[in-house]
């Protein structure tokens, strides 16, 4: 494994939002969703498409505060700009369980 420096990880912008929208992206090429997380008023609301049907239904998803790396370059996802990477733990069988505060937290705050 390679190591980083504490100036790497202080790049590493990963902040607390909640899930505004959440919807099934058919043109995904692997089962996700597509996201709208509101990160407060600095930030604002980001869009995200996220690979996590196999343990969260859409409906499940509003209202729950995650946590997500704010900085990465947009990336396109079919005709889709995701604009933040909504972090999880990989399980054995590939399903992602989201991280998240076990409290809930203002928007916007950043993981440290």
């Amino acid at each position: 494994m390679e190591t980083i420096s504490w100036n790497d990880f202080e790049k590493v912008r990963m902040h607390v939002g909640t899930v505004l929208t959440a919807k099934v992206f058919p043109q995904a090429r692997n089962p996700a969703y597509q996201l709208e997380v509101d990160f407060g008023p600095e930030i604002g609301v980001k869009r995200s498409s996220a690979q996590i049907t196999k343990l969260y239904k859409p409906e499940s998803l509003i209202g729950r505060q995650v946590i997500a790396v704010i900085n990465f370059p947009v990336k396109q996802i079919a005709n889709f700009f995701s604009e933040c990477l909504v972090l999880g733990v990989v399980g054995e069988e590939k399903e992602i369980v989201l991280l998240q505060p076990d409290r809930p937290v203002k928007n916007g705050h950043r993981i440290a």
